[in-house]
């Protein structure tokens, strides 16, 4: 990159956080992580076992070494709602896979999640130059498949236009 380019930042105070700052905001994430799972019937037992009642039982990254794993198999046996952690009306969308290995899996999305991962993905747009005087073809699945939507969200959240194929289009 030549000094007369910039370096395109989305929150640069974010993107240019230290080390430190970044450590923090991750451990800030992971408790409230642990905080919606306890609201779930599939986690919250789960990590009780591990010896998690809290979220204060976080005290590091490190911790993170206590969580238990999970397996595509248990988001199965979680089918429909034992992954939801907030209630059913806070839900704006549904996301889910196909099922075709097995019993489907679901991903319940609020608004702020809709804004997330928008937000994310503009973020991942503009770390490699795009900008709203990008046309981007979003040739991901528009069905329940939740890449095509993010994509497609992030895109017009950096302000380019989006054309929604969901397929190559000549």
């Amino acid at each position: 990159m030549s000094e007369q380019q910039t370096i395109p930042f989305w929150d640069k105070q974010i993107e240019t956080a230290s080390r430190e700052e970044i450590g923090k905001i991750q451990l800030e994430g992971l408790r409230r992580q642990i905080e919606q799972g306890m609201k779930t019937e599939f986690y919250r037992p789960r990590l009780v076992e591990a010896g998690i009642t809290s979220p204060e039982d976080i005290q590091s990254l490190s911790d993170i070494r206590k969580l238990p794993f999970t397996t595509k198999n248990d988001l199965r046996e979680a089918y429909p709602y034992g992954l939801l952690a907030v209630p059913q009306d806070d839900v704006v969308r549904l996301h889910a896979s196909s099922g075709t290995t097995g019993t489907p899996t679901v991903i319940f999305l609020t608004q702020k999640d809709i804004d997330t991962a928008s937000d994310t993905m503009a973020r991942a747009l503009a770390s490699v130059g795009g900008s709203k005087k990008d046309v981007i073809q979003n040739m991901m699945s528009y069905g329940l498949f939740t890449g095509g939507m993010c994509f497609h969200y992030g895109a017009e959240r950096l302000g380019a236009m989006v054309i929604p194929t969901g397929r190559e289009i000549p």
